[in-house]
């Protein structure tokens, strides 16, 4: 049977975490910029708000929330839960630097019509590691379907972001009869990787993403290839952690990370991956993405796309049409690559209409004589 989580950190750890912050050996220091990185300023004001933030509150809301670690043959995964479980069940899958806390406003709003979903992808947060040699979205699909067989859901709609649009798109794949509709943050550019039957503005779209992998790539490339490297840094340094990922909420969208994104949520997602030790297991998963990569082949369930404009890429309409049956593209005025913490409203409103539509039709009485 799933268990209840009640997480509650050891005091020890907790000063452990401030005695580490205030003894941070600083690097020399450039210019106070982003140019070459994490901006100092900001990461001595984002260090400072973590030595002082009250993880134990954040603790006592997950407590009187619905967290469920469930077990099955292939691992165990996190789940939070919140609506009403006799509504339409709809699952969401975050990515990274995130974790499940991507969507603290985003399933408050749906809950209000939905039984909603949030896993911890396997070695993030509360979730377990892949054993070795597994992990990746396939993998990660498989081991979701069982988890969602074993808290009693059958038919779901799924959204994915990030990391979380290939194991969405796995799931569709695995169980097209489980899953009444799929909406995407992005057009998965590895479906175009060696197509050769691209359209201009196809090889337009590749043809940046090489560039931007060039030039704000090299956390992928390092966590594809050496992820155990980084780990130790990340799980020793509340320093190196912070300065990771805090680049990348800063490098993602448009403006000052500290106006789009609350300060309360960066450090309950940092306080996430420190007091947990998934840093280093929630980078390993781009290594094992390689090592099993995600399942080729046209996806046949209702599809839906949201994406935001200060985002990372930006999929044609077109090649998005070539690989799912789009029945919704939307393009929305705000917003980047954590767009669901930044415009969490929009995002709702507009899985609620897509996912209330599909699932309308879905248990709607057949017609005579069909």
């Amino acid at each position: 049977m799933p268990r209840t989580l009640q997480p509650r950190t050891d005091p020890a750890d907790l000063d452990d975490l401030r005695r580490r912050i205030q003894a941070t050996r600083w690097p020399p220091e450039s210019a106070d910029d982003w140019g070459s990185g994490t901006r100092p300023g900001a990461l001595r004001e984002l260090l400072e708000q973590w030595r002082r933030f009250d993880w134990p509150a954040v603790e006592r809301r997950f407590r009187d929330e619905r967290h469920l670690l469930v077990e099955v043959d292939r691992g165990s995964m996190h789940l939070w839960r919140s609506g009403d479980e006799r509504r339409p069940t709809i699952v969401l899958l975050h990515g990274w630097p995130d974790s499940f806390l991507r969507y603290r406003d985003v399933a408050a709003d749906l809950a209000a019509d939905f039984d909603v979903i949030v896993p911890s992808v396997p070695g993030f947060g509360f979730s377990a590691a892949p054993p070795a040699g597994c992990g990746g979205p396939a993998w990660t699909a498989e081991l979701l379907l069982a988890v969602l067989e074993r808290v009693g859901v059958d038919r779901f709609g799924v959204y994915g972001g990030d990391i979380g649009t290939a194991i969405a798109d796995q799931v569709a794949l695995q169980a097209p009869h489980r899953v009444v509709g799929l909406n995407l943050s992005d057009v998965p550019l590895w479906r175009a990787r060696g197509d050769r039957h691209l359209t201009d503005e196809e090889r337009a779209w590749v043809h940046a993403a090489d560039e931007w992998a060039a030039t704000e790539g090299a956390y992928a490339q390092l966590q594809r290839t050496k992820p155990q490297t980084l780990a130790a840094g990340l799980t020793d340094s509340p320093a190196g952690l912070a300065s990771w990922m805090l680049e990348k909420f800063q490098a993602w969208g448009e403006g000052d990370a500290f106006d789009r994104v609350p300060m309360d949520l960066l450090l309950e997602n940092l306080s996430l991956y420190w007091f947990t030790g998934s840093a280093g297991t929630a980078a390993r998963y781009y290594r094992d993405r390689i090592l099993r990569p995600p399942t080729t082949g046209r996806v046949t369930v209702p599809t839906g796309f949201g994406l935001f404009p200060h985002d990372i890429d930006h999929g044609p309409e077109s090649f998005a049409r070539r690989w799912y049956p789009v029945q919704r593209f939307t393009r929305f005025s705000a917003g980047g690559h954590f767009g669901a913490i930044e415009q969490p409203h929009e995002l709702a409103a507009d899985l609620r209409e897509f996912f209330a539509a599909l699932f309308s039709n879905a248990t709607a009485p057949s017609s005579p004589g069909r």
